[in-house]
C-alpha cells in the first residue's frame, strides 16, 4: 500500500457478507496495491479490472493482517488475472491529510507545550482529525500561530524521509513519538518531516509542498482534558476561501460595497438595536393604555367581572396584560381576547384563582370557542 497504485494480481478467496442489510464481499487478493483502513486512516477505494469486467472496491479493511477489499459485486469470472487499480485521487488526498496531521503534531507542541499526547486521530480524502491532551480551549490565538508553522513547512517543501522496517530501539534513537497505549512490533516505520518524527503506518507525500496549505476550521472539547482540532488541505481550503470570498461579496452587495465592512456592520446593528428598543418601549406604552382602558370597561355579568377586546396584536403583549389584570382583580376575572399573530387567529382565556377553584377550566372554554374561528 506504499509504492504503487496498479498491481497485477488474482483472487485468492472471497466471501459474501451482510452489512447494513446490504450484500458486499470480502476479497483477498495474493498482491495488492491498496492501503487497508488502520492508524486512524480510511482504507484505499479504487478498481479491480480484468478483461471481463471492472469491479468497484468500495473500501480496504484489514483482517488477522490481511487486506480485505470490499465490493459490491464479485467478478463473474474470479479466476481471471487482474489490475489492482487505486483511485489516486483519494489517495493522495488522504496522504496530504495524513502528513499535515504529523505537521500539525508538532506545531502543538511547540505552541501548547511537551505535554500534548495524540489521543487519536481521523484522516479521510476531505478532511483530518486530531485528539490531544490539552486542559483548555484552544484560543484563537494559539491557533493562528499553529497554522503558520504548519503552512512554513509546508512552504518549505521539506521532503519525506521514510524509515521502514527498522528495529524499534533504532526508531526510539531517532526520537520518533509513539502513540500512547499503542502496541508496536520489534520492527515499526518511522515517518520524518524535519522535526517531526513519528512511528506509522500511513501513506503521506513525498515532500510537504505537496499539502499545498492548512487550514484549521474547528476546536473542540471532547472529553475531559482532550480536545479536537479538524481541519482541511490543498484543494478543500481553496473551496473553503472561495465560499467566504462569494459571502463577503454578498455582504458588500448588502451594504452597498461599504469600504469597511465590520464598520458598516456594527453600525447597522447598532442603529437595528436602537429601532427595536424603541419598538419595546411604544409596545410597552400600548400594553399600559390597553390595560388602563379594559379596567375603565370592566363588564359585571352575575358578580363575575368580564374583561374582553379583541386587536391586532402579538400572542405575548396578550398573555403580558391577562397576567397584570390578573395582578389586580384577584377576584371573580373572567378574560377573554381574541388576536392575529402572524396570520392565525389566537385566543386566550385567562380566569382568577376563586374561579379556577369552583369549577371552571380556561383550557376547555378555549377549546370549545376555537371551534368557532377556526383556531
Amino acid at each position: 500500500g506504499y509504492d504503487y497504485t496498479e498491481y497485477e494480481a488474482s483472487i485468492l478467496r472471497y466471501r459474501q457478507i451482510k452489512q447494513k442489510n446490504q450484500t458486499l464481499y470480502q476479497i483477498v487478493l495474493d498482491y495488492t496495491p491498496f492501503y487497508a483502513e488502520s492508524g486512524g486512516q480510511v482504507g484505499d477505494t479504487g478498481v479491480l479490472v480484468s478483461e471481463f469486467e471492472t469491479i468497484e472496491v468500495v473500501d480496504t479493511k484489514k483482517e488477522n493482517n490481511l487486506p480485505i477489499h470490499i465490493t459490491k459485486k464479485l467478478p463473474e469470472h474470479p479466476e481471471a488475472p487482474m489490475m489492482a487499480c487505486v483511485d489516486t485521487d483519494k489517495r493522495a488526498a488522504c496522504a496530504a491529510n495524513h502528513s499535515a496531521t504529523h505537521l500539525l503534531d508538532a506545531a502543538l507542541r511547540e505552541v501548547l507545550g511537551e505535554h500534548i499526547e495524540q489521543k487519536g486521530s481521523l484522516v479521510t480524502p476531505d478532511s483530518l482529525r486530531f485528539d490531544f491532551s490539552h486542559f483548555q480551549k484552544v484560543t484563537d490565538e494559539e491557533i493562528r500561530k499553529v497554522e503558520h508553522i504548519v503552512n512554513a513547512r509546508i512552504r518549505a517543501n521539506i521532503p519525506l524521509k521514510e524509515y521502514r522496517n527498522i528495529p524499534i530501539e533504532e526508531a526510539k534513537e531517532l526520537g520518533a513519538i509513539a502513540l500512547f497505549g499503542e502496541k508496536y512490533g520489534d520492527r515499526v516505520r518511522v515517518i520524518q518531516f524535519g522535526t517531526s518524527i513519528e512511528f506509522c503506518g500511513g501513506t503521506h507525500v513525498a515532500a510537504t509542498g505537496n499539502i499545498g496549505m492548512v487550514k484549521i476550521i474547528s476546536e473542540s472539547s471532547v472529553a475531559a482534558g482532550v480536545r479536537r482540532i479538524e481541519a482541511y488541505t490543498g484543494a478543500r481550503v481553496e473551496e473553503m476561501l472561495d465560499t467566504i470570498q462569494d459571502t463577503l461579496s454578498d455582504l458588500k452587495a448588502l451594504f452597498n460595497n461599504a469600504p469597511d465592512l465590520g464598520i458598516a456592520i456594527r453600525k447597522y446593528l447598532d442603529e437595528n438595536a436602537g429601532l427595536k428598543k424603541q419598538v419595546e418601549d411604544f409596545m410597552k406604552e400600548k400594553e399600559a393604555a390597553l390595560k388602563e382602558r379594559l379596567l375603565k370597561n370592566i363588564q359585571e355579568i352575575h358578580g363575575i367581572k368580564v374583561v374582553k377586546f379583541c386587536a391586532p396584536l402579538p400572542a405575548e403583549v396578550v398573555k403580558n396584560i391577562a397576567f397584570q389584570l390578573r395582578g389586580e382583580i384577584t377576584e371573580n376575572l373572567f378574560f377573554v381576547a381574541g388576536n392575529i399573530d402572524n396570520g392565525k387567529p389566537m385566543l386566550t382565556v385567562m380566569l382568577s384563582d376563586n374561579l379556577v377553584a369552583s369549577g371552571l377550566k380556561a383550557g376547555n372554554l378555549v377549546k370549545e370557542a376555537a371551534k368557532l374561528i377556526q383556531g
